[in-house]
């Protein structure tokens, strides 16, 4: 796609770093965003609905460089990547990272990290265990994911311990969200989820009864994004019909993406923030859990 938008030396300062010195005093970044994407409605409508406002990437980037620590650049550039490619209209989004203070040693100009993302539907999966080793089991049902091709994941929650909510008395869950973007197709995934938890020794026989690992996929698509899919289908429900009404999901989703979103309604009146969804339920049966000790 030749059409381009290009937005160069964004600057803050911000505290990304392995050395304890660098993210004790911080240190100055520039950003460079370049976003391909068809420009031709926006040049023959004139609307800004039909562009990418650049005041607003501008904006995300200097929150991600001025905001929570990371320890290598490449982290900042996927963040800043991903931000970018919330906006469905980028088919493809180059995000440089320049780090001209960087301790080196050595005489130096700069030091830049560059990566190339393309824009795929951004989906949401819940996870969650009540028996054998748990942890461990959240542990390499993440490192399936990441490995799964057509799938990159982009951020993963803290665990959260939770009262099991229906069917019959059983021990307390373990469970996380990850967000990702796809290029399968929906079914696809699911399937590619359904093969996971078997290779867990998942069962189906008791609905909302104890399992090894479960999978669940809440969203795909940006809700209003024309990327979006919504399906009613025994096989197949998205969104997910009941993620509005558990905190178990929520909690940890609004962690791992503290702007998410989730669709309960036709058009953009039935497009709910998910902390807004959050305030109104019970949270307590929900818990803080265990580090992701085995990563």
């Amino acid at each position: 796609m030749p059409d381009r938008i290009v937005l160069q030396g964004v600057t803050a300062r911000g505290h990304h770093g392995v050395l304890e010195s660098e993210k004790r005093d911080g240190q100055t970044f520039l950003v460079d965003v370049t976003m391909r994407l068809d420009l031709e409605p926006a040049g023959r409508t004139d609307a800004l609905a039909a562009t990418v406002n650049y005041a607003e990437v501008a904006a995300d980037v200097v929150a991600r460089i001025t905001g929570p620590s990371f320890d290598l650049i490449e982290r900042l550039a996927e963040v800043i990547a991903d931000d970018v490619l919330r906006h469905d209209l980028v088919h493809t989004v180059e995000v440089v990272v320049h780090k001209p203070e960087a301790p080196v040693g050595h005489p130096f100009t700069d030091v830049q990290v560059h990566l190339t993302r393309t824009n795929a539907a951004h989906v949401v999966i819940a996870l969650g265990t009540n028996l054998g080793d748990r942890g461990q089991t959240l542990t390499d049902a993440v490192a399936a994911l990441t490995a799964l091709p057509g799938l990159t994941v982009t951020a993963v929650s803290d665990i959260v311990a939770t009262d099991p909510v229906g069917g019959p008395d059983q021990p307390e869950y373990l469970n996380a969200v990850l967000t990702a973007r796809s290029l399968l197709h929906p079914a696809d995934l699911l399937a590619e989820l359904h093969r996971i938890e078997a290779d867990h020794g998942r069962t189906r026989e008791v609905r909302w009864g104890a399992r090894t690992l479960d999978l669940d996929l809440i969203q795909y698509g940006t809700p209003g994004g024309h990327r979006e899919v919504t399906a009613e289908v025994p096989e197949l429900m998205l969104p997910h019909p009941r993620a509005h009404e558990r905190a178990f999901v929520l909690v940890p989703w609004l962690d791992a993406d503290p702007r998410a979103t989730l669709r309960l309604g036709e058009g953009t009146a039935g497009i709910r923030r998910v902390d807004e969804l959050l305030a109104g339920l019970d949270r307590s049966g929900v818990r803080p859990g265990p580090r992701w000790e085995h990563q």
